[in-house]
């Protein structure tokens, strides 16, 4: 059976991920704070980014494929993703895929972005995402996947656990109104990391809905969704003209299935 190690399965997109994979798939998990939960579970296994060489682990483990999810300070992330580098090299089995984000290319503000547009950032984060994703493109094909995720939401998903919260409490809600977006759910998200793995894909994806929406529509729509037909929203504007954030997919489609369109993205915030 495979062995999967999802670095970061304490958080939100990576503990979603481990729920999807471990039917399925030999699958472990790192958490970095002591947690009793985690603790008795002895698929998790605790690690600091920050404080430990992750090499141990995985000469422990010995995982066929690592889903790197982490968050946390950038300079200690990018010391492993290069220590895990170093391992999938010597390692004939192993890859890596690598959750990166649409602000690799939030530097371009005239159109949306595609798998193998060139990346440019404006942003630390961005900066930091463009770092490691440059050293997986030097490796041979076969050894990596670059995942460009978008905005996540549903029901459970800390945007829309944010977005009832002010709702509750009658607070503005931060929307910015000249952003043009797509966006995701955690549990599209993780079907479609499923089927990458499965079926051994390579290469960058672009795992964000088909179609795009200004952000200050698509909050509109979520809070309308919730039960919200007039939320207070507090429209922000960095330009005067519309900026695109959104990663489309194009080069690699994935199944009908495993697509998502915007309007689904809404109506995921009412599934819990």
């Amino acid at each position: 059976m495979k062995k999967i190690l999802i670095l970061g399965a304490s958080g939100f997109i990576g503990n979603a991920l481990y729920k999807e994979l471990y039917p399925y798939f030999n699958t472990h998990g790192t958490y970095r704070t002591d947690n009793a939960f985690f603790a008795r579970n002895k698929q998790f296994h605790q690690w600091d980014v920050e404080r430990e060489s992750i090499s141990f682990l995985l000469e422990n483990l010995r995982p066929n494929v690592i889903v790197s999810a982490l968050r946390g300070n950038f300079d200690a992330q990018i010391s492993a993703h290069f220590e895990i580098i170093d391992y999938i090299l010597s390692n004939r089995n192993t890859k890596l895929i690598f959750l990166s984000s649409a602000n690799v290319f939030d530097a371009f503000t005239n159109y949306p972005s595609y798998e193998y547009d060139k990346t440019l950032s404006q942003s630390i984060y961005g900066r930091f995402k463009i770092k490691i994703e440059n050293a997986l493109l030097r490796l041979p094909n076969h050894k990596y996947v670059i995942a460009r995720v978008p905005m996540v939401y549903g029901a459970n998903s800390p945007r829309v656990l944010e977005i009832k919260k002010q709702i509750k409490e009658h607070e503005a809600i931060e929307v910015f109104s000249n952003v043009v977006v797509n966006a995701t759910t955690e549990q599209k998200l993780t079907q479609q990391l499923h089927y990458i793995i499965n079926r051994q894909k390579q290469g960058v994806f672009h795992l964000g809905s088909n179609d795009l929406i200004h952000h200050n529509d698509l909050v509109a729509e979520i809070c309308e969704a919730l039960g919200e037909k007039k939320p207070f929203l507090m429209n922000v504007f960095d330009s005067n003209f519309d900026r695109f954030l959104a990663v489309l997919p194009k080069d690699n489609l994935l199944p009908k299935n495993l697509q998502i369109s915007i309007q689904e993205v809404v109506a995921s915030t009412l599934v819990t």
